[in-house]
């Protein structure tokens, strides 16, 4: 009789452990490179990144190569919004006139799966929420954000602007101020926030003493909504994770424009608290991009295998099967290069001539060329042998994770 009891008494606890609600908050502070927050007393991101990794990571998608993206601002944004470059989400610049919204932010992901879930957004810039997410947008599915504080920016009577924008600090500070109080009183189950001011004093002032305050101030802030997420935790045993980024660095010159494709200008980084890294979060070249599948494996988000097949991004956590994939073309000839992950078994290679997805959301027809041992690390392919084409899209399916490159015939 005794031991049953144990034995229900040690499922009960197990179950419990196993339905500890699982959230997730990411942090974009805009226009602070790497070296920035290398150089300076940044101490809250550090101790987010103790408990897990602070990863060089890149913004700008490749430089030269097809899916190259500016260095600014709203591409930046939507780079971690969709996990992939702007080839596909098509926003070249703040204007954001017209994303293609068969690319899903991670937000119509998750309430795709899960419309019960609360999702937050906290910005100083109102199209963060209504034009890059499209919230109550036909195109996006009618997405509801359920707990949304922005458009600060235009109300000029609490927030008169004046010419050193520290009206810009002021409602950083409030923004700041309500996700903490909705963390500790709400607690969204995936909320994103926003915070401008570091931009604005790199292009008023480039690489200078207010710059580097605002950067400071931006720690601060971030400190600021890190202790929410840990009194949740400690309070209503939640399983958090958060997440912090910048959207592009500065240029090398001045530091107080961006937009190129310079190293300090293309310069990331990935703060988080996440524990259970991969080999790819400790060896592989990481990207914004790799933001949005980092969130997903947290919180359970399950992408169907054509949304698999565009996604740019590899997941931090959990197996990867492989990364870092490479594609280098002679004529009609691809040599497809990757690396294999932890325990990579075969991987399938197929090819696609089409590009439906981009075009209409629906998916592409795959033509199988080979299953190879994700250890092989390459494969040849000859286009020659199939129907000529402006684009080729290429997959490499592995048990765990799915990576993609596309050859495109330059006209």
């Amino acid at each position: 009789m005794r031991k049953s009891i144990l034995i229900a008494l040690f499922a009960s606890i197990a179950l419990s452990v196993n339905a500890q609600k699982k959230k997730a908050v990411f942090i974009i502070i805009d226009g602070v490179g790497k070296d920035v927050i290398e150089k300076l007393a940044t101490p809250n991101i550090h101790a987010i990144a103790k408990e897990g990794t602070l990863i060089s990571a890149y913004q700008g998608g490749e430089r030269g190569e097809y899916n190259q993206t500016p260095t600014i601002s709203a591409p930046g944004y939507n780079n971690v919004l969709t996990g992939v470059w702007f080839n596909k989400h098509n926003v070249p610049d703040n204007s954001i006139k017209a994303p293609n919204y068969y690319y899903p932010t991670v937000f119509r992901f998750f309430k795709t799966q899960y419309p019960e879930k609360k999702i937050g957004i906290f910005s100083s810039w109102e199209d963060n929420r209504t034009k890059l997410v499209g919230d109550a947008l036909q195109e996006t599915g009618n997405i509801k954000v359920d707990y949304k504080f922005d458009g600060l920016e235009l109300d000029t009577i609490q927030y008169p602007h004046d010419k050193a924008r520290r009206f810009m600090a002021k409602i950083d500070q409030a923004v700041t101020d309500e996700v903490a109080r909705c963390i500790r009183e709400q607690a969204p189950d995936l909320s994103w926030v926003y915070l401008e001011f570091t931009d604005d004093m790199g292009h008023a002032f480039g690489d200078s003493q207010q710059y580097n305050d605002a950067v400071i101030a931006a720690d601060k802030r971030i400190g600021q909504i890190w202790a929410a997420v840990k009194q949740r935790e400690k309070q209503f045993n939640e399983d958090w994770i958060i997440v912090v980024t910048t959207d592009h660095g500065r240029d090398p010159k001045t530091g107080r424009g961006h937009g190129g494709q310079s190293d300090r200008e293309r310069s990331s980084w990935i703060a988080t608290d996440a524990k259970t890294l991969n080999v790819y979060a400790q060896k592989g070249k990481a990207s914004v991009v790799d933001i949005l599948p980092t969130l997903a494996t947290h919180l359970g988000i399950l992408l169907s295998d054509d949304q698999k097949r565009e996604l740019d991004g590899v997941t931090l956590l959990g197996k990867v099967s492989l990364y870092n994939v490479d594609a280098k073309r002679t004529g009609d000839k691809v040599n497809l290069a990757w690396v294999s992950g932890e325990d990579g078994g075969k991987v399938k290679i197929s090819l696609a001539h089409t590009n439906n997805y981009k075009q209409t959301g629906k998916g592409d027809n795959y033509i199988l060329l080979a299953e190879v041992p994700a250890k092989k690390g390459s494969f040849d392919i000859d286009l020659s042998q199939y129907p000529q084409s402006e684009i080729y899209k290429v997959i490499i399916e592995g048990i765990h994770n799915t990576v993609n490159r596309w050859i495109i015939n330059k006209k």
